[in-house]
């Protein structure tokens, strides 16, 4: 791909617009249930400027991430340009220049906490220590985390228990066990994503000494764990049964299907680069599962 270096093309690239899908589900579900559950106050407390402040702000840092990913993986010698299997990296392939890419990860976490601040003013102080975590884990993830295999609980975290309850908290200041349920499936759902990025790259990442759950428990465990995540999410999907969302559960079973023929392809391919069309059909599912889910909380 011909790309010229710090050009425009190159700093969209380096943003990798299709993550963003991730980051945007678990909000999406955390302002569906908010929303439905604010009608019992004919939808008065319910915020939208508080609601596109969520949205930028989980933008905001899944670039920043992804910025971080870039160029700490370059330094580090895991992204090698000639052994890479995934998606080329802006890093690696020269696109974007070390110096410069130091000044777009200060930039976006100035911009994302800019952004992120506001929301004490709808959910309160304790929404400053909510983005401190969100930043400093940001960073954690690929510096350290991540070699140590523990990207999996992360994501479980930060892209299920966080944005989907804090969303949901800033728009009625309480949580429930809906919600708490709801944020744990949709971490899992998104799990499946690093599941499948890791289970691509598990000879390079353990000959690098990034010693990612895949690596840990190997290839044919892995590729179970892959399906499981997408079970186990739909199961705690039948807390929406106890509610009114019972159509958010039963739509949810389109995803699972989907997330089973990607299961098939990922078996069949076994390894290689053929592995980034897997890739990219979670990515879809991922956010499928976003918004049937957020259509049946909306609709029941």
């Amino acid at each position: 791909m011909e790309v010229q270096k710090d050009s425009i093309k190159a700093w969209l690239l380096a943003a990798r617009p299709k993550t963003l899908t991730g980051a945007a589900v678990p909000v999406m579900i955390g302002l569906s249930l908010a929303w439905s559950d604010a009608q019992q106050y004919d939808g008065s407390v319910f915020s939208w400027t508080a609601a596109v402040l969520c949205l930028l702000f989980a933008f905001i840092m899944q670039i920043d991430a992804n910025f971080i990913n870039d160029y700490v993986d370059y330094a580090k010698g895991t992204d090698d340009r000639e052994t890479r299997l995934g998606p080329e990296r802006a890093c690696a392939q020269g696109w974007v220049s070390i110096s410069r890419m130091r000044h777009a990860i200060a930039t976006t976490t100035i911009i994302g906490c800019l952004v992120g601040l506001p929301l004490v003013w709808f959910g309160g102080l304790e929404m400053i220590l909510v983005g401190l975590l969100c930043v400093v884990f940001c960073f954690l993830y690929t510096t350290h985390l991540s070699y140590l295999g523990f990207g999996d609980v992360l994501v479980l975290v930060f892209f299920g228990l966080v944005p989907v309850s804090i969303t949901y908290y800033i728009q009625l200041h309480t949580f429930t066990l809906e919600v708490i349920v709801a944020s744990v499936a949709c971490g899992l759902v998104i799990d499946a994503l690093l599941l499948v990025n890791n289970f691509r790259d598990r000879d390079t990442d353990r000959q690098a000494g990034k010693n990612t759950l895949v690596v840990r428990i190997g290839a044919k465990a892995a590729l179970r764990t892959y399906m499981g995540v997408g079970v186990v999410a739909c199961l705690l999907g039948m807390v929406y049964t106890y509610t009114d969302h019972r159509l958010a559960y039963d739509l949810s079973f389109v995803y699972l299907f989907l997330h089973y023929l990607a299961y098939l392809k990922m078996k069949e391919i076994w390894q290689g680069r053929e592995l980034n069309a897997v890739l990219g059909l979670t990515a879809r599912n991922i956010f499928i599962y976003g918004l049937l889910v957020s259509l049946g909380i909306l609709l029941g």
